[in-house]
């Protein structure tokens, strides 16, 4: 090889680096979102009466219209958002006391306890609303009897409990992800910074806060970002308790509302909600992102 040809290799070493990561985005995400934003741009018509010829024809941004007019739009998202508002925080404290936890000098059992909190994210997530919404049922939950034998009446299953019984679900399973992010961000930690601590007199709970958590607020931005976009696109949970309960309509979040257009053949509007779900979870995860980073600096 002469040295002319090694800048080069050296130029394109970094872009054979990024392929596993760019081609899989490419094909998997960026194609994806660009066809339904060209489907979106067309709505079915079609000639020759009921029983005629459908084609497509170019409708423009009508379809973004008609989208945004419909009641359900406002209501899903406003839904979704009242649910990120409240769950994200709650999840998001769990598992940093989990980690935290885990991570602490007097901690036994760390393998062990660590396999327990990740185990729910590894079941199935229709299996895990199906479990839950048995548990949710007033004639065999033994929660509802508990919580009758102690005078409070409450229907999990009703339209007022309903959002927060899915959160429920979302927090259990994925709870022990995130925190298994936070741990690992943890362990990265130089040891001895928490010596150091300990010689200073902080105690556990103290080294916990005023130290260990404000070095891995990277690795917290991060499950922060995946819960926003998590929460925007939430569909398993809604789905599996909409067939068990009338509380969860075909319009409950977003993206069950695209999936009842496609049931449809509305493939146009499917594809317009799409898109303004994406447009929209990308804005609050980019406003997420550039908070937290102005807080860090």
């Amino acid at each position: 090889m002469s040295r002319a040809d090694r800048p080069k290799r050296r130029t394109l070493a970094p872009y054979g680096f990024l392929a596993p990561f760019f081609v899989p985005f490419v094909l998997f995400t960026l194609l994806p979102v660009g066809y339904a934003f060209w489907q979106s741009l067309h709505r079915t018509a079609r000639t020759g009466g009921t029983f005629g010829r459908t084609h497509s024809v170019f409708s423009g941004l009508d379809q973004y219209a008609d989208v945004v007019r419909e009641p359900y739009f406002a209501d899903s998202v406003l839904r979704v958002g009242l649910f990120a508002l409240v769950q994200i925080p709650v999840m998001l404290l769990f598992a940093l006391v989990l980690a935290l936890l885990l991570d602490s000098a007097v901690a036994r059992l760390k393998r062990f306890f660590r396999l327990v909190y990740f185990v729910p994210y590894g079941i199935p997530g229709v299996v895990a609303a199906l479990m839950w919404a048995s548990l949710y049922d007033p004639r065999l939950s033994p929660i509802t009897a508990l919580l009758d034998s102690a005078g409070i009446r409450a229907d999990l299953l009703g339209p007022r409990l309903m959002l927060w019984s899915i959160g429920n679900v979302v927090t259990w399973t994925y709870t022990g992800y995130n925190m298994l992010i936070l741990y690992s961000a943890l362990q990265a930690l130089p040891a001895d910074i928490e010596e150091a601590a300990r010689v200073d007199g902080a105690n556990g709970w103290t080294t916990a806060l005023r130290i260990k958590v404000p070095l891995i607020r990277p690795a917290l931005v991060l499950t922060g970002v995946f819960s926003i976009i998590g929460s925007l696109q939430l569909f398993t949970e809604p789905q599996v308790f909409r067939s068990i309960s009338t509380s969860v309509t075909s319009t409950y979040t977003p993206n069950l509302a695209a999936y009842s257009l496609t049931a449809g053949d509305d493939y146009g509007g499917a594809a317009a909600l799409s898109v303004l779900l994406a447009t929209v979870t990308f804005a609050l995860s980019f406003a997420f992102l550039r908070l937290t980073t102005r807080r860090q600096g």
